[in-house]
């Protein structure tokens, strides 16, 4: 049981099995032995990926609950009683800009609570490690749990209002700025669907394609807002992200034209925790709109 929980939460066998440290065949054998106990298919095999038949979706809610109460009675008797904490594991774009001022909120409504923020990529073991609430970018990575969609965010130009005065006053748009003035996000190799400034100056009617090569690169979405605000340059930022500081000034949007993102970021719990009130809260909260950004005129955008 302990196997099919895993393959089930990790969609593969492969991945299972270097969770388990075991090897996949095990694992095979350990899913093919448990089929045959129950007179019933749990999962679908094309190649080397699997997804839960609708007996397994039938049982793994159960399965999974009842392994994260056995962990928890581990706990309890190593930590000498059980501790109240929220436990969120969130991406590391997410974890400053958009998360921590949200935790805030929530903490006015529940000031005694503990919080456990775990920074983190994807596949996560949300029951193993006791996680109550796992953010991750897609719908996609947790299909035996219960999701909520949050927001599916986009992206538009950025600078600070002193970076533009020196920089982009004197320019006819964002068609005629120098490559050097462009900040790239690189966002790893397991991501395709991230809008390019490509993707941006197509959107807003032009051609250009600024070479990353030729401006700054940086590996998170989060500090490429960080490097605008200082006056390192224009980020393609998103919108969720840069929202505090286009209210505050401290940077400013330099067209209205955005490009929305290939995949919303989602929330995902274990079935029994859903109601729970700090959980639900938190996820309320983080579905919210964010806030309509300041906008200071970029003429003639490309």
């Amino acid at each position: 049981m302990r196997t099919f929980e895993v393959a089930a939460r990790a969609g593969s066998f492969t991945l299972a099995a270097s969770e388990l440290g075991v090897s996949s065949a095990a694992v095979s054998q350990q899913i093919r032995n448990l089929e045959d106990w129950f007179g019933k298919q749990l999962f679908m095999r094309n190649g080397n990926r699997i997804a839960l038949t609708d007996a397994g979706h039938a049982i793994y809610p159960q399965t999974a609950h009842a392994l994260g109460e056995i962990a928890a009675v581990g706990r309890r008797m190593l930590e000498g009683g059980l501790r109240t904490r929220l436990v969120v594991s969130v991406p590391f774009s997410l974890a400053e800009l958009w998360l921590a001022p949200r935790l805030a909120v929530l903490l006015d409504g529940f000031p005694r609570m503990a919080i456990d923020v775990r920074v983190e990529d994807d596949p996560v073991d949300v029951v193993r490690q006791n996680i109550d609430l796992r953010i991750s970018y897609g719908d996609y990575h947790y299909p035996a749990l219960k999701m909520a969609r949050l927001v599916h965010d986009d992206v538009l130009p950025v600078a600070s209002p002193e970076f533009w005065r020196r920089h982009g006053n004197g320019a006819a748009g964002l068609a005629d700025v120098h490559e050097s003035h462009f900040i790239h996000t690189n966002w790893g190799p397991n991501y395709a669907s991230h809008p390019s400034w490509a993707d941006w100056f197509a959107a807003a009617g032009g051609s250009r394609a600024p070479d990353p090569s030729h401006g700054r690169r940086v590996g998170l979405s989060s500090l490429a807002i960080g490097a605008a605000r200082l006056g390192l340059g224009i980020a393609l930022g998103q919108r969720v992200m840069a929202s505090a500081d286009l209210e505050a000034g401290r940077l400013i949007a330099l067209s209205s034209v955005s490009v929305r993102l290939g995949q919303p970021y989602c929330a995902f719990m274990l079935p029994a925790k859903a109601e729970r009130a700090d959980i639900a809260g938190l996820v309320e909260l983080l579905a919210s709109n964010p806030a309509k950004p300041r906008t200071e005129s970029a003429s003639g955008a490309v």
